[in-house]
């Protein structure tokens, strides 16, 4: 089968606008001041904000793979195109709190977001927030949360690029944008569409094909090489954005996303059934918008935003009978509605910064399962329909007695539906060791909740209303440095972190035959997260540079047992590696760039007890190696940008998640193009 690709990675370019000298003089004062605020704003915070560099540098590749490689991050992968989540410092999924715009886009019913279905090139800008940090962008993260947003168009004028991709196992890949940028408005429109076969041959480590001699003894063994199966999807995206820029009047923005995916759950390769009978599908459709406004005046500022979530998702399981009609086991749907609203103000006075937050989230979810029950095919209607408030107020007090220390408090209240949060309290300070290499150090604790989901809540069969709200308090202090010269710049830092979870909700077996969340656990988590940057200059068309961070983390089961045989205490949390790290190097010539990235991830295990005495109760070490060469060749009217990438380049076999095999060696050869407008 064909296993070449040619996806295609691109540049904005630029037309032609003129700011007026007053008109610029007074945005450059503006954004002195921001950046001012901002260095108050995130006194003591623990983050990571990822440039358009790293969130450019593949367009097949989504958000999920993007935070793989750049951040501490652990991301469980079960596949491109399928299910990706996110978890800080040894936390859950649900425990990390996702914004877009300003509005929450984690799911009510399951708490978490799936960062495959968010295009690496439909975010403009990603901030990290590490541990107590969270709680300034909001409540629930527990181990962490981040912050997505679009930003406004860069180059003046009118702006055109173009990505098309076609590549192994029939993978295909496009991307447009057009940009628009005048003085007093701007808009920006994003097109990205994907679809593969993916089914892409791997040899099945976990199955074995014996062979006999004349006596019928084993004789000898192989393992197959097997495709993996109903793995195909198809993704559209499509964002407005939509950009006012007023002097006195504040700042508007409207952003409008709407994506529409089909994907198949690839099957299991423990699995022997030889026939591909079989088939998982889910199809969703989501629509976001928000709407914002900010004014800045003097020494304060205010901001208003609203905004919408509309999902609708079809999760169907059928087989075929073998009389050529296919029956339906599993038909789930669920529908979700979900408005919100956040006021924000800041005000400035003298070394103070003082900021207040209130905002709301109404949802209103809709599930039914269809579920076949009988080999006669006897179905059974389960589900729920419920609707939830939620409300959120925040205050905080910064200050900066000196110019080298830093001090912040902040509480903050939360409402969820008639259950009301104790008082979240959070503190954070940070002190300026030495200017020569902006040595700083940095501590921040926190207290933090986290409501149980919908389906926690109201899942049928197996939702319990009972549950109590996961509570958790965590610490962290860390060091950072940097240096700014002309010949190399560098950064880095590290930090320890330590934190405590209670009334953690797992959802184990009972002896009715289904599912049941209950509140179980109580976990410990601790380790070291470590950042660093590196920019060479050693000529001038030369650029040499890499970025590289580790992380190691302990997060321990120390609840009650759950039976007299519970092997679960003490343990390592399923599949939280202890230990991880990523780099990227980048060589740049004149303009060619060449790019090696490596990953590593240790062990995880599939199990609450970590069993390892079978294949199926740990998943092995493995290192990535991805390496990309790229040019730029300018033409009298078009900028074109190549990138060739080969992944996996040593063919390293291996799982993220258990008996879901990920592909060996693949390719890929990306062109894009820039008109230019003269």
């Amino acid at each position: 089968m064909t296993r070449f690709l040619i996806p295609v990675v691109m540049v904005l370019l630029s037309g032609i606008s003129v700011h007026a000298q007053d008109s610029a003089e007074v945005r450059q004062l503006d954004s002195i001041r921001i950046t001012a605020r901002a260095r108050l704003r995130d006194m003591g915070v623990q983050k990571t904000s990822l440039d358009s560099l790293e969130l450019r540098s593949d367009i097949t590749g989504s958000l999920a793979q993007v935070l793989t490689r750049t951040s501490t991050l652990f991301i469980k992968h079960y596949g491109r195109a399928t299910l990706s989540t996110a978890s800080f410092r040894g936390a859950s999924p649900s425990h990390t709190q996702v914004t877009w715009n300003g509005m929450k886009i984690n799911s009510p019913m399951l708490g978490m977001v799936d960062f495959s279905t968010i295009p690496s090139y439909f975010v403009d800008k990603a901030d990290l927030y590490h541990g107590p940090g969270s709680v300034t962008l909001s409540s629930g993260g527990l181990g962490g949360a981040i912050a997505l947003s679009s930003a406004i168009p860069q180059q003046d004028g009118i702006s055109l690029s173009f990505i098309q991709g076609a590549g192994s196992f029939l993978t295909f890949d496009e991307f447009l944008r057009f940009t628009v940028k005048k003085p007093t408005w701007s808009a920006s429109t994003r097109l990205y569409v994907a679809s593969s076969r993916n089914d892409y041959k791997y040899i099945n480590y976990r199955k074995k094909h014996f062979f006999y001699d004349d006596q019928g003894n084993v004789s000898g063994y192989e393992y197959p090489v097997e495709r993996n199966k109903n793995g195909s999807f198809m993704d559209f995206h499509v964002l407005q954005d939509f950009y006012l820029t007023g002097r006195s009047n504040g700042t508007w923005n409207i952003s409008a996303w709407y994506a529409r995916t089909d994907r198949g759950i690839p099957l299991l390769n423990v699995d022997y059934k030889e026939n591909a009978g079989v088939a998982n599908n889910q199809k969703d459709n989501t629509f976001r918008a928000t709407a914002g406004w900010r004014k800045i005046s003097g020494n304060s500022k205010l901001e208003v935003h609203t905004g919408y979530t509309y999902t609708d998702m079809l999760y169907q399981y059928d087989r075929d009978l073998g009389n050529g009609e296919r029956a339906i086991m599993v038909h789930s749907q669920s529908n979700v509605h979900s408005l919100s609203a956040d006021v924000e103000g800041e005000w400035y006075l003298k070394k103070w910064m003082f900021s207040a937050d209130i905002s709301l989230n109404q949802h209103f979810v809709t599930s039914t399962d269809k579920a076949v029950i009988s080999v006669e095919g006897e179905q059974s209607l389960l589900g729920y329909q419920q609707a939830r408030l939620e409300m959120s107020a925040f205050v905080a007090a910064r200050y900066r007695p000196t110019e080298r220390l830093g001090l912040s408090v902040s509480l903050r209240e939360d409402l969820y539906g008639k259950e009301l949060t104790p008082p979240i309290p959070s503190f954070f300070a940070e002190f300026l060791v030495s200017r020569k290499g902006q040595v700083t150090l940095k501590a921040s604790a926190a207290r933090n909740y986290r409501y149980p989901t919908l389906n926690d809540l109201y899942f049928m069969p197996g939702g319990n209303p009972l549950l109590k709200p996961e509570e958790g308090i965590s610490f962290d202090g860390g060091l950072s440095a940097q240096h700014q010269g002309r010949l190399f710049r560098w950064s880095g830092n590290v930090t320890g972190f330590y934190s405590r979870i209670s009334n953690w909700i797992a959802w184990l077996p009972t002896f009715k035959g289904f599912w049941s969340p209950v509140n179980v656990k109580q976990v410990k988590s601790y380790g070291i997260e470590c950042r660093g940057s590196l920019e060479i200059i050693p000529g001038h068309d030369w650029e040499i540079g890499g970025n590289g961070n580790f992380s190691w983390t302990r997060s321990l089961n120390l609840g009650d047992p759950v039976s007299w045989a519970d092997g679960a205490i003490g343990k390592q949390l399923v599949y939280i590696p202890e230990f991880s790290a990523a780099f990227t190097g980048r060589v740049s010539w004149k303009e060619w760039t060449f790019t090696y990235d490596w990953t590593y991830y240790s062990e995880r295990y599939t199990t609450s007890s970590n069993m390892t005495r079978t294949q199926l109760g740990v998943l092995g070490p493995y290192f990535m190696n991805d390496i990309a060469l790229e040019k730029s060749i300018r033409l009298n009217h078009a900028v074109l940008h190549v990138k060739a990438i080969v992944r996996n380049l040593f063919n390293e076999a291996y799982e993220t998640v258990l008996a879901r095999p990920m592909p060996g060696i693949n390719y890929t050869l990306s062109v894009g193009i820039v008109p230019l407008f003269r």
